[in-house]
């Protein structure tokens, strides 16, 4: 059993009505056209009416709830929309609120009955409490110990290092570095003696003697062909008219 939550007076509870299963039916030739009322205290709430939802409605609609401390249950009244007549009673049952006051959510199916005490089929709701008690976390538990490869000493010893000797200045130095007696000698101060080297010797050109020329070659007339069709004689056209 839930342990009891005090302190929840004026907190918000939301309650969504997802849908109805294997509603009792009301109609004979039709589909019925259900709704659902909600009462807590003195707040009523009324889904729209799913029209030809027959048995199995369908419905999604959120309402939020302000806690009255003391009151543990919400009514659930279920409804057939009717247009020419009074809308017909369906079922009705009691929501307890122990759960999701505790636990902070409660998606339990709730059964309903009719006023003579038959099942009337079921509601589906989804409970919501934003502020529930939860148990407190024990935070001496959860931390980690520290590993003692990592703890240091709070204090410092009392023994302190020794202080360094106090050693003697270095002396000073002078205005500058001394500079050699002699300079360096320039690099290479003495130049290389230009050496002069004789002319290459003139090649003689190499005298090619000419081609030796090719003989003309001549060649005969090309032969004319014979013409072995004797010519045909000359025909003239005939003079006009």
């Amino acid at each position: 059993m839930a342990a009891p939550v005090s302190g929840i007076h004026g907190q918000l509870l939301e309650v969504t009505v997802v849908g109805c299963n294997k509603l009792k039916d009301t109609e004979w030739f039709s589909r019925q056209d259900p709704y659902v009322c909600l009462e807590y205290g003195s707040s009523k709430f009324r889904t729209r009416t799913c029209t030809d939802g027959g048995k199995n409605p369908t419905f999604q609609e959120k309402f939020v709830f302000t806690l009255i401390e003391g009151l543990r249950e919400l009514n659930v009244v279920v409804w057939n929309s009717n247009t020419l007549t009074y809308d017909d009673f369906i079922g009705t049952g009691k929501i307890q609120l122990h759960k999701v006051l505790s636990q902070g959510y409660d998606d339990s199916p709730w059964s309903i009955q009719t006023k003579t005490g038959r099942h009337a089929g079921e509601v589906r709701l989804i409970l919501h409490f934003s502020n529930a008690n939860k148990p407190p976390k024990n935070h001496a538990q959860s931390a980690s110990p520290v590993p003692l490869a990592y703890t240091y000493p709070l204090q410092a010893s009392s023994a302190r290092y020794p202080p360094l000797a106090s050693a003697a200045p270095y002396p000073p130095q002078s205005s500058g570095y001394p500079y050699p007696s002699a300079p360096y000698p320039p690099p290479h101060s003495a130049t290389y003696p230009s050496q002069t080297y004789p002319p290459p010797a003139q090649y003689p050109p190499t005298p090619y003697p000419p081609p030796a020329g090719y003989p003309p070659t001549t060649y005969p007339p090309p032969s004319q062909p014979a013409n072995h069709y004797p010519p045909g004689p000359h025909q003239g056209y005939p003079p006009p008219y």
